[in-house]
């Protein structure tokens, strides 16, 4: 039987949103606990640059996440390891309970600050060959492509600047594009341009990877025309990274918060739901843009007003 530990706030996730309302909540003097499910920094970790966080120029996303971390520990933040399975809502009082592998939480108020997770492209072969030519993050197996072919499906900036970084490694990057155009930034797009061992094939698709124990062929489609072509290559002597968006971690506040169409939550600016006690911080949220100061400065926001939510007083 697990134990039940009683907060003010739960945070569910240890990202820059986490952090940054862990930061807040003990300023405001809450008893508050952050959860993580994995490590410490979420998706930011595997960043190999940060170059648009204010005052912290050319950064990389362990060391940004890291100093985030040591200024809420320092504070006096608990940052626990442990996965969240369950999160449900007693109407009566209004409490939340947060049901983590090794305690539940009993809490009046929530922040939801999970992020997202990397979403998949759906082509034949893509689970097969996960994690063995096939890949989600260019910062964490971008070295195991060294002089080797690598395509990135994906046409927003993630793919674009992923794309970019694996050409430290690669010998040849192929941007496998499904519109007939990028969504990229135009900086981004012209340094892609600019860049001799990176091609762009607009209006393509992966249809199918095969091979034995690695890829040894992929199978493309011309979405003008509906052909498709065969390109073959020694097993092992290339790979796919999809980057085609993420997928919000909101399953936990399915019935709690509106969804919009894609599955993030809809808040307003202070962060709240439709749920009295429960906000949304960082790339879980629906917003315009996600990036890492603006997850901070969600994480903030949802603080304070859990805090003003409590009753307490709000420190600035």
């Amino acid at each position: 039987m697990t134990d039940t530990v009683r907060k003010d706030l739960v945070i569910v996730g240890g990202g820059p949103a986490g952090l940054s309302a862990a930061i807040y909540a003990q300023r405001s003097l809450l008893d508050v606990v952050t959860l993580e499910r994995e490590a410490v920094g979420g998706q930011v970790i595997l960043t190999s640059e940060v170059d648009n966080y204010p005052g912290v120029p050319h950064a990389d996303g362990f060391s940004l996440v890291d100093a985030m971390h040591a200024q809420a520990t320092d504070l006096g933040a608990q940052v626990v390891m442990d996965p969240v399975s369950s999160v449900e809502r007693d109407e009566a009082t209004g409490r939340f309970l947060v049901r983590g592998a090794s305690a539940c939480y009993d809490c009046a108020s929530l922040i939801l600050a999970a992020g997202a997770r990397p979403r998949h492209a759906g082509f034949e072969g893509e689970e097969r060959f996960a994690g063995h030519g096939v890949s989600y993050c260019a910062t964490c197996d971008g070295m195991f492509y060294r002089n080797k072919q690598v395509f990135v499906i994906g046409g927003g900036n993630s793919a674009a600047e992923e794309a970019l970084f694996l050409t430290r490694f690669a010998s040849k990057v192929t941007l496998v594009v499904r519109k007939d155009h990028l969504r990229a930034q135009a900086a981004v797009v012209a340094e892609l341009e600019r860049n001799e061992k990176v091609e762009v094939r607009l209006m393509t698709s992966v249809v199918s990877l095969d091979g034995g124990e690695l890829p040894s062929s992929v199978t493309l489609r011309d979405n003008a025309t509906g052909a498709t072509y065969v390109e073959t290559y020694e097993e092992g002597s290339f790979g796919v990274f999809v980057l085609v968006g993420r997928t919000p971690e909101t399953e936990l506040v399915r019935g709690l918060a509106e969804l919009d169409d894609a599955g993030y939550v809809l808040t307003d600016e202070r962060m709240a739901t439709q749920t009295p006690g429960l906000f949304v911080a960082g790339d879980a949220r629906a917003k315009p843009l996600r990036q890492i100061v603006t997850a901070a400065s969600d994480g903030a926001v949802a603080a304070t007003s859990a805090a003003a939510f409590l009753g307490r007083p709000v420190e600035g």
